[in-house]
């Protein structure tokens, strides 16, 4: 089971490093789940990923604080937003669009009330 949390790592790792260079693509979420998977994997990974520049540039105030800028916070939130919507508009089934909706809400929710916002 740590290979595949090990991969998934790396996987999510590649992901968060096109989301630096690519505009359309968040980093955020895709280090915190390289985070995740490389503390569950292997113990080595966690701690260089955590002497990274991408953890101290990405994630360290989020870890720290439970905060995010609000630049980071605005590319999770349009970039998953736009993902469900996607999903909302092709879902046919009535029952698949009130979870997307719930979805939606639950994350807007989380968002504004559960994490906080730090000035930059």
């Amino acid at each position: 089971m740590k290979a595949v949390y090990i991969i998934l790592g790396c996987l999510f790792l590649g992901l968060g490093v096109l989301g630096i260079l690519l505009p359309m693509l968040p980093a955020t979420p895709f280090l915190l789940l390289t985070l995740f998977f490389f503390a569950k994997g292997a113990d080595r990974l966690h701690q260089w990923f955590l002497q990274t520049k991408l953890y101290h540039n990405h994630l360290k105030s989020f870890k720290e604080q439970r905060a995010l800028s609000q630049k980071s916070k605005c590319w999770i939130l349009g970039f998953a937003t736009l993902m469900l919507s996607i999903g909302f508009y092709f879902t046919p089934s009535l029952v698949g669009k009130c979870v997307i909706v719930s979805v939606l809400l639950i994350k807007y929710f989380v968002f504004f009330f559960g994490i906080k916002t730090l000035k930059e």
